[in-house]
Protein backbone atom coordinates (compact mmCIF):
# COMPACT_ATOMS: atom_id res chain seq x y z
CA UNK A 1 0.00 0.00 0.00
CA UNK A 2 3.07 2.38 0.17
CA UNK A 3 5.61 3.47 -3.07
CA UNK A 4 7.39 6.40 -3.18
CA UNK A 5 4.25 8.64 -3.46
CA UNK A 6 3.85 9.68 0.30
CA UNK A 7 7.69 10.19 0.04
CA UNK A 8 7.57 12.93 -2.86
CA UNK A 9 4.38 14.50 -1.27
CA UNK A 10 6.28 15.43 1.22
CA UNK A 11 9.46 16.22 -0.44
CA UNK A 12 7.61 18.03 -2.95
CA UNK A 13 5.85 20.03 0.81
CA UNK A 14 9.58 20.95 1.78
CA UNK A 15 10.49 22.62 -1.39
CA UNK A 16 10.52 25.71 1.08
CA UNK A 17 8.75 28.57 -0.04
CA UNK A 18 11.19 31.06 1.22
CA UNK A 19 10.41 34.27 2.10
CA UNK A 20 12.76 36.11 0.24
CA UNK A 21 11.74 36.13 -3.11
CA UNK A 22 12.79 38.77 -5.39
CA UNK A 23 9.13 39.97 -6.17
CA UNK A 24 8.04 40.92 -2.86
CA UNK A 25 11.58 43.00 -2.38
CA UNK A 26 11.04 45.01 -5.13
CA UNK A 27 10.46 48.93 -4.45
CA UNK A 28 7.93 48.94 -6.35
CA UNK A 29 5.69 46.38 -4.96
CA UNK A 30 7.00 47.65 -1.59
CA UNK A 31 5.37 51.44 -2.47
CA UNK A 32 2.43 50.03 -4.02
CA UNK A 33 1.17 47.77 -1.35
CA UNK A 34 1.68 51.05 1.40
CA UNK A 35 -0.09 53.11 -0.92
CA UNK A 36 -3.07 50.62 -0.92
CA UNK A 37 -2.59 50.19 2.27
CA UNK A 38 -2.92 53.77 3.57
CA UNK A 39 -6.02 54.51 1.02
CA UNK A 40 -7.97 51.50 1.58
CA UNK A 41 -7.35 50.07 4.77
CA UNK A 42 -9.78 49.15 7.03
CA UNK A 43 -12.09 48.44 4.70
CA UNK A 44 -14.74 45.25 4.60
CA UNK A 45 -13.31 42.70 2.14
CA UNK A 46 -15.71 40.31 0.31
CA UNK A 47 -17.18 37.27 2.09
CA UNK A 48 -14.99 34.76 0.02
CA UNK A 49 -11.83 36.73 1.17
CA UNK A 50 -13.03 37.08 4.80
CA UNK A 51 -14.18 33.09 4.83
CA UNK A 52 -10.52 32.48 4.57
CA UNK A 53 -9.26 35.15 6.86
CA UNK A 54 -7.76 37.59 4.06
CA UNK A 55 -6.75 41.38 6.01
CA UNK A 56 -6.67 44.24 4.05
CA UNK A 57 -3.19 44.65 3.93
CA UNK A 58 -2.63 40.89 1.76
CA UNK A 59 -5.42 41.64 -0.79
CA UNK A 60 -3.31 44.99 -1.16
CA UNK A 61 -0.62 42.70 -1.40
CA UNK A 62 -2.36 39.99 -3.72
CA UNK A 63 -4.09 43.49 -6.37
CA UNK A 64 -0.34 45.09 -6.17
CA UNK A 65 1.35 41.49 -7.64
CA UNK A 66 -1.09 41.02 -10.24
CA UNK A 67 -0.87 44.66 -10.98
CA UNK A 68 3.05 44.45 -11.20
CA UNK A 69 2.63 40.66 -13.40
CA UNK A 70 0.26 42.04 -15.97
CA UNK A 71 3.00 44.83 -16.93
CA UNK A 72 6.15 42.29 -16.71
CA UNK A 73 4.23 39.90 -19.35
CA UNK A 74 3.24 43.32 -21.37
CA UNK A 75 6.60 44.17 -21.87
CA UNK A 76 7.89 40.23 -21.48
CA UNK A 77 9.56 40.69 -18.41
CA UNK A 78 10.55 38.09 -16.17
CA UNK A 79 7.40 37.29 -13.46
CA UNK A 80 8.70 36.79 -10.49
CA UNK A 81 7.72 35.00 -7.49
CA UNK A 82 6.55 37.22 -4.02
CA UNK A 83 6.72 35.61 -0.47
CA UNK A 84 7.76 32.40 -2.22
CA UNK A 85 5.09 31.43 -4.36
CA UNK A 86 4.05 32.45 -7.95
CA UNK A 87 1.43 34.71 -8.63
CA UNK A 88 -1.59 33.12 -9.37
CA UNK A 89 -4.93 33.99 -9.78
CA UNK A 90 -7.10 33.26 -6.53
CA UNK A 91 -10.43 32.04 -6.83
CA UNK A 92 -13.18 33.09 -4.03
CA UNK A 93 -10.23 33.54 -2.19
CA UNK A 94 -8.30 30.36 -2.87
CA UNK A 95 -4.82 30.53 -3.78
CA UNK A 96 -3.85 28.15 -5.88
CA UNK A 97 -6.66 27.08 -6.99
CA UNK A 98 -5.12 24.17 -9.57
CA UNK A 99 -3.07 22.27 -6.83
CA UNK A 100 -6.42 23.00 -4.30
CA UNK A 101 -8.11 20.95 -7.34
CA UNK A 102 -5.59 18.01 -7.49
CA UNK A 103 -4.97 17.77 -3.84
CA UNK A 104 -9.22 16.84 -3.52
CA UNK A 105 -8.33 14.41 -6.51
CA UNK A 106 -5.72 12.70 -4.75
CA UNK A 107 -7.72 13.02 -1.70
CA UNK A 108 -10.67 11.54 -3.32
CA UNK A 109 -8.91 8.53 -4.53
CA UNK A 110 -7.63 7.29 -1.35
CA UNK A 111 -11.86 7.47 -0.02
CA UNK A 112 -12.18 5.47 -2.69
CA UNK A 113 -10.02 3.05 -2.02
CA UNK A 114 -10.40 3.24 1.63
CA UNK A 115 -13.71 1.20 0.44
CA UNK A 116 -12.64 -1.10 -1.73
CA UNK A 117 -10.05 -2.58 0.65
CA UNK A 118 -12.80 -2.65 3.10
CA UNK A 119 -14.70 -4.84 1.31
CA UNK A 120 -12.45 -6.70 -1.39
CA UNK A 121 -9.37 -7.82 1.43
CA UNK A 122 -10.01 -10.67 3.72
CA UNK A 123 -10.64 -9.93 7.25
CA UNK A 124 -8.26 -12.58 8.36
CA UNK A 125 -4.98 -11.23 6.35
CA UNK A 126 -2.40 -9.73 8.94
CA UNK A 127 -2.56 -5.89 6.79
CA UNK A 128 -6.06 -5.32 6.48
CA UNK A 129 -6.08 -2.69 9.38
CA UNK A 130 -2.75 -1.33 8.34
CA UNK A 131 -3.91 -1.07 4.95
CA UNK A 132 -7.09 1.44 5.81
CA UNK A 133 -5.67 3.09 8.38
CA UNK A 134 -3.14 3.85 5.44
CA UNK A 135 -5.97 5.33 3.17
CA UNK A 136 -7.10 7.37 5.89
CA UNK A 137 -3.55 8.57 6.35
CA UNK A 138 -3.55 9.69 2.77
CA UNK A 139 -7.07 11.51 3.08
CA UNK A 140 -5.86 13.23 5.61
CA UNK A 141 -2.37 14.25 4.48
CA UNK A 142 -4.35 15.18 0.80
CA UNK A 143 -7.14 17.41 3.39
CA UNK A 144 -4.41 19.58 4.76
CA UNK A 145 -2.46 20.02 1.81
CA UNK A 146 -6.18 20.88 0.25
CA UNK A 147 -6.20 23.51 2.86
CA UNK A 148 -2.79 24.82 2.88
CA UNK A 149 -2.95 25.18 -1.37
CA UNK A 150 -6.35 27.32 -0.33
CA UNK A 151 -4.57 29.82 2.04
CA UNK A 152 -1.21 29.46 3.34
CA UNK A 153 -0.50 30.27 6.77
CA UNK A 154 1.87 29.26 9.22
CA UNK A 155 -1.10 26.89 10.90
CA UNK A 156 -1.79 25.32 7.57
CA UNK A 157 1.73 25.17 6.81
CA UNK A 158 2.45 22.99 9.83
CA UNK A 159 -0.01 20.74 9.36
CA UNK A 160 0.23 20.02 5.60
CA UNK A 161 3.91 19.45 6.72
CA UNK A 162 2.92 16.93 9.44
CA UNK A 163 0.19 15.29 7.65
CA UNK A 164 2.72 14.41 5.32
CA UNK A 165 5.22 13.21 7.19
CA UNK A 166 3.27 11.01 9.55
CA UNK A 167 2.14 9.80 6.07
CA UNK A 168 5.52 9.00 4.70
CA UNK A 169 6.65 7.44 8.27
CA UNK A 170 3.48 4.95 8.22
CA UNK A 171 4.44 3.53 4.41
CA UNK A 172 7.81 2.50 5.62
CA UNK A 173 5.81 0.63 8.90
CA UNK A 174 3.79 -0.64 6.34
CA UNK A 175 6.61 -1.19 3.92
CA UNK A 176 8.41 -3.74 7.02
CA UNK A 177 5.52 -5.04 8.08
CA UNK A 178 4.26 -5.96 4.71
CA UNK A 179 8.18 -7.13 3.01
CA UNK A 180 9.61 -9.34 6.25
CA UNK A 181 5.79 -10.81 7.23
CA UNK A 182 5.49 -8.97 10.08
CA UNK A 183 2.86 -10.17 12.13
CA UNK A 184 3.57 -10.79 15.60
CA UNK A 185 4.54 -7.86 17.23
CA UNK A 186 3.41 -4.70 15.10
CA UNK A 187 3.11 -2.96 18.25
CA UNK A 188 6.95 -3.29 18.65
CA UNK A 189 7.64 -1.62 15.84
CA UNK A 190 4.85 0.71 16.16
CA UNK A 191 5.85 2.16 19.14
CA UNK A 192 9.28 3.03 18.22
CA UNK A 193 7.78 4.67 14.75
CA UNK A 194 4.70 7.24 17.37
CA UNK A 195 8.71 7.50 19.66
CA UNK A 196 10.64 8.81 16.73
CA UNK A 197 7.56 10.92 14.99
CA UNK A 198 6.24 12.51 18.12
CA UNK A 199 9.83 13.60 19.34
CA UNK A 200 10.23 14.92 15.34
CA UNK A 201 6.94 16.82 15.34
CA UNK A 202 7.79 18.18 19.19
CA UNK A 203 11.25 19.28 18.23
CA UNK A 204 9.50 21.41 15.39
CA UNK A 205 6.59 22.75 17.06
CA UNK A 206 8.14 23.69 20.35
CA UNK A 207 11.89 24.42 19.65
CA UNK A 208 12.71 25.40 16.09
CA UNK A 209 11.46 24.98 12.50
CA UNK A 210 14.24 23.50 10.86
CA UNK A 211 13.24 23.31 7.23
CA UNK A 212 16.47 21.94 6.18
CA UNK A 213 16.37 19.12 9.37
CA UNK A 214 12.56 18.02 8.21
CA UNK A 215 13.46 18.30 4.33
CA UNK A 216 16.82 15.66 5.58
CA UNK A 217 14.63 13.39 7.72
CA UNK A 218 11.83 13.08 5.10
CA UNK A 219 14.40 12.46 2.21
CA UNK A 220 16.31 10.01 4.60
CA UNK A 221 13.22 7.38 5.37
CA UNK A 222 11.60 8.27 1.88
CA UNK A 223 14.88 6.53 0.44
CA UNK A 224 14.77 3.37 2.30
CA UNK A 225 11.60 2.91 1.45
CA UNK A 226 12.12 3.49 -1.57
CA UNK A 227 14.88 1.30 -1.80
CA UNK A 228 12.67 -1.59 -0.42
CA UNK A 229 10.07 -1.06 -3.41
CA UNK A 230 12.28 -0.83 -6.01
CA UNK A 231 14.24 -4.37 -4.71
CA UNK A 232 11.55 -6.08 -3.90
CA UNK A 233 10.38 -4.90 -7.51
CA UNK A 234 13.25 -5.94 -9.38
CA UNK A 235 13.84 -8.99 -7.31
CA UNK A 236 10.35 -10.39 -8.95
CA UNK A 237 12.08 -10.45 -12.67
CA UNK A 238 15.43 -12.13 -11.41
CA UNK A 239 14.94 -14.61 -8.45
CA UNK A 240 10.93 -15.12 -7.52
CA UNK A 241 8.54 -15.77 -10.95
CA UNK A 242 5.08 -15.67 -9.17
CA UNK A 243 4.57 -12.36 -9.07
CA UNK A 244 6.25 -11.18 -12.30
CA UNK A 245 2.94 -10.58 -13.61
CA UNK A 246 1.72 -7.78 -11.23
CA UNK A 247 4.90 -6.72 -9.66
CA UNK A 248 5.16 -4.16 -12.99
CA UNK A 249 2.57 -2.11 -11.21
CA UNK A 250 5.18 -1.50 -8.46
CA UNK A 251 7.83 -0.35 -10.65
CA UNK A 252 5.75 2.02 -12.40
CA UNK A 253 4.25 3.53 -9.81
CA UNK A 254 7.92 4.26 -8.26
CA UNK A 255 9.61 5.08 -11.71
CA UNK A 256 6.66 7.32 -12.91
CA UNK A 257 6.68 8.63 -9.26
CA UNK A 258 10.30 9.80 -10.19
CA UNK A 259 9.51 11.20 -13.63
CA UNK A 260 6.73 12.97 -12.15
CA UNK A 261 9.10 14.62 -9.26
CA UNK A 262 11.27 16.59 -12.18
CA UNK A 263 7.95 18.78 -12.67
CA UNK A 264 9.22 20.05 -9.41
CA UNK A 265 13.09 20.84 -10.73
CA UNK A 266 11.80 21.97 -13.65
CA UNK A 267 9.27 25.10 -11.97
CA UNK A 268 8.16 27.29 -14.08
CA UNK A 269 5.99 30.54 -13.98
CA UNK A 270 2.48 29.21 -13.91
CA UNK A 271 0.66 28.78 -17.31
CA UNK A 272 -2.43 30.93 -17.44
CA UNK A 273 -1.67 32.17 -13.67
CA UNK A 274 -2.82 28.77 -13.45
CA UNK A 275 -0.95 25.73 -13.90
CA UNK A 276 2.53 25.17 -12.66
CA UNK A 277 4.91 22.81 -11.97
CA UNK A 278 3.59 21.77 -8.46
CA UNK A 279 -0.17 21.89 -9.56
CA UNK A 280 1.01 19.51 -12.38
CA UNK A 281 2.77 17.76 -10.18
CA UNK A 282 -0.47 17.15 -7.98
CA UNK A 283 -2.16 15.91 -11.03
CA UNK A 284 0.00 12.95 -11.81
CA UNK A 285 0.20 11.51 -8.45
CA UNK A 286 -3.38 10.52 -9.79
CA UNK A 287 -2.99 7.65 -11.52
CA UNK A 288 -0.36 6.16 -9.46
CA UNK A 289 -1.70 5.91 -6.97
CA UNK A 290 -5.10 4.57 -8.42
CA UNK A 291 -2.33 1.71 -10.39
CA UNK A 292 -0.78 1.65 -7.02
CA UNK A 293 -3.75 0.45 -4.88
CA UNK A 294 -4.70 -2.21 -7.68
CA UNK A 295 -1.69 -3.63 -7.34
CA UNK A 296 -2.26 -3.83 -3.61
CA UNK A 297 -5.10 -5.47 -4.80
CA UNK A 298 -3.39 -8.12 -6.64
CA UNK A 299 -0.68 -8.82 -4.15
CA UNK A 300 -3.32 -9.28 -1.48
CA UNK A 301 -4.98 -11.91 -3.55
CA UNK A 302 -1.74 -13.61 -4.35
CA UNK A 303 -0.36 -13.73 -0.67
CA UNK A 304 -3.67 -15.18 0.51
CA UNK A 305 -3.50 -18.35 -2.44
CA UNK A 306 0.07 -18.75 -1.98
CA UNK A 307 1.26 -17.97 1.31
CA UNK A 308 -1.91 -17.87 3.35
CA UNK A 309 -0.31 -19.86 6.36
CA UNK A 310 2.02 -16.65 6.53
CA UNK A 311 -0.13 -13.83 6.01
CA UNK A 312 -3.09 -14.96 7.98
CA UNK A 313 -3.58 -13.82 11.52
CA UNK A 314 -2.92 -15.80 14.22
CA UNK A 315 -5.86 -17.67 16.01
CA UNK A 316 -6.54 -16.71 19.42
CA UNK A 317 -4.73 -19.33 22.61
CA UNK A 318 -7.65 -21.51 23.62
CA UNK A 319 -8.52 -20.21 26.95
CA UNK A 320 -7.24 -22.24 30.00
Amino acid sequence: MHNGIPFILILSCFIVYTLASKGNQQPVFLQCVDQCTDSQCPTTLPLSLRLLFWSCRENCQYNCMQAITDKAIEHADEVMQYYGKWPFYRWLGIQEPASVLFSIGNGLVHHHYYHVLKQRIPNNYYLKRAMLVYALLGMNAWVWSTVFHARDTSVTEKLDYFSAGLLILYSLYYALRRLLYIRNTPWLIALIFVTCYSMHVSYLSLIRFDYGYNMLASVVVGLIQLSLWVGWSIRQYTVETSRRSFAYMALISVVGVAIAMSLELLDFPPLGRILDAHSLWHLSTIPLMMLWYKFVLVDTQHEMKHHKSAVTTLPAPPKQ
